[in-house]
């Protein structure tokens, strides 16, 4: 695993797009901090780009580089989540300003996955992270459903859990910094 940690460290610190396992689906991948490379995301993906994308950091210390305030609870939902959860936060920073929605927000999950973690922590960084589709199109439930297109498009496919079964996305609850919830998808 570690040498497939390394691989896809190097393609995301060169720009590049990586096919990925994440801790729900098989997602697409860059540095989110990179412009260039969030574009090629949008373009693989065929999205329009005023749809934001969700980040992966590793745990809320890097969460905090990117939340000017995380409300306190926000690091509640995060301990007491049984399942993926994706957070919506207030006034994003420190990232590429193409990833951030029109009204400031940015969606983040830490996930509870040994490979995501290490990935994120060995980028010391936020990785972009979205369904490994077109969009309008199902997501793949499994590698071998993944659109030869996505396939074609990214300069790095991950050789793990190839034939893991993945059909959960993550919940997402917008959190906002005046104490409003509200859950966008259970």
């Amino acid at each position: 695993m570690q040498n497939q940690i390394k691989e896809t460290v190097q393609t995301i610190k060169n720009g590049g797009l990586i096919l990925y396992p994440t801790d729900t689906v098989w997602g697409i991948g860059c540095d989110a901090s990179n412009p260039e490379a969030v574009k090629k995301v949008y373009a693989l993906k065929q999205r329009v780009d005023s749809k934001a994308l969700i980040c992966l950091v590793a745990d809320d210390r890097m969460l905090k580089r990117y939340i000017k305030t995380v409300p306190e609870a926000a690091l509640d939902i995060i301990e007491i989540s049984d399942k993926p959860t994706t957070i919506i936060y207030d006034n994003a920073q420190n990232l590429a300003p193409n990833l951030i929605a029109e009204d400031g927000t940015i969606a983040i999950r830490i996930p509870d996955d040994d490979f995501c973690y290490q990935l994120t922590r060995k980028f010391n960084g936020a990785i972009v992270s979205t369904s490994a589709n077109i969009s309008g199109q199902p997501t793949a439930k499994s590698f071998k459903e993944i659109d030869p297109v996505i396939l074609k498009g990214v300069d790095y496919v991950v050789n793990l859990q190839r034939e893991k079964i993945c059909d959960k996305p993550s919940s997402i609850i917008k959190l906002s910094n005046s104490g409003i919830v509200k859950i966008i998808r259970k």
